[in-house]
């Protein structure tokens, strides 16, 4: 068996993530900065120690070392994000054994319960109140651009990281679908609605520079080099857009890009979708993933409710 000290193999799974399993910058970065806190405190808790030497109790110290930990500024971890650390380090485990690390196996480390958390997700009269609340009589370029985002996200599904990576050459207007590269390296087709082309035409119609983006941002200065591709519109700016808007709607939900990504597969299921489909279309790996909506989309449930529950009986 191998035997070797964390930092260097923390490395080289770093680098099968990003290269064997397609991960995204995002997603290494964050890995790196869960494990690097863990190689951090093995070594100051147990100097000395390499991957040989953890041991369930080790482990469980460690989670009381993430449970009782506060920053500079006197924040803790959520209980989410603590097990985001976990899930982390069972993934660097799981790599160590197959590639015969003599290590912890990591089916013997069991993941925090997580918070219940409810499904948020706008209904049809937040939606209209929403793409209202963009004033596109001023018929310019970033109020035609904020109300072709909202369009886009409900018609689509797509996750923000995915919108913002688009490009105008993408979008095929005939067949009102284009193809997207989403989590892990998977295609898919994702197909617009009426609405959505209709505003994202006008949109394009008012642009007259050449730049590649789908969406461009129209603060600070022009930079044209490389086809417009530091005028990008990135993923937080586009949480901003939502956030403002939710606002001037005045809707009672703390709406992100993400819960329209939920309103569009709640309002496909709803509508009589089925689970598979819907299931290509968010581009979900495992069905598992996309039965948390089904909860809230099952018409048939609500009838028996509606006909059996004795508080409907008046």
């Amino acid at each position: 068996m191998k035997e070797n000290a964390i930092e260097p193999l923390i490395q080289t799974f770093l680098e099968y993530l990003e290269i064997e399993k397609n991960a995204s910058k995002l997603t290494t970065r964050n890995y790196r900065l869960y494990l690097t806190r863990f190689s951090d405190w093995l070594h100051k808790e147990y100097p000395g120690k390499t991957i040989n030497d953890l041991n369930i109790d080790i482990i469980r110290k460690y989670r009381v070392y993430l449970s009782g930990y506060v920053n500079e500024k006197q924040m803790g971890l959520k209980r989410i994000t603590q097990s985001y650390y976990i899930i982390a380090l069972r993934s660097f485990l799981r790599f160590l054994v197959r590639n015969d690390y003599d290590t912890l196996a990591p089916e013997k480390i069991d993941l925090p319960k997580g918070e219940s958390q409810s499904l948020k997700f706008l209904e049809q009269e937040h939606l209209k109140t929403l793409f209202e609340a963009v004033d596109v009589s001023k018929n310019d370029q970033k109020s035609l651009r904020d109300r072709a985002i909202l369009e886009m996200l409900f018609s689509t599904g797509l996750r923000v990281s995915e919108l913002v990576k688009l490009n105008r050459d993408s979008i095929n207007f005939d067949t009102r679908e284009f193809g997207v590269i989403g989590k892990g390296g998977r295609a898919r087709v994702v197909f617009m609605s009426d609405s959505a082309c209709f505003w994202l035409s006008k949109y394009f119609e008012m642009r007259t520079e050449p730049f590649k983006p789908i969406f461009i941002r129209y603060a600070k200065e022009v930079m044209a080099e490389n086809n417009g591709e530091k005028m990008r519109l990135t993923a937080r700016s586009v949480e901003r857009i939502v956030e403002k808007y939710v606002r001037l709607a005045r809707i009672p939900i703390k709406a992100t890009p993400h819960t329209m990504r939920h309103s569009f597969a709640t309002d496909l299921l709803s509508n009589g979708a089925d689970i598979r489909s819907v299931q290509e279309m968010l581009g979900h790996k495992n069905i598992s993933t996309t039965q948390i909506y089904t909860h809230v989309t099952n018409p048939q449930l609500k009838e028996i409710h509606r006909k059996f529950h004795q508080g409907n009986r008046r």
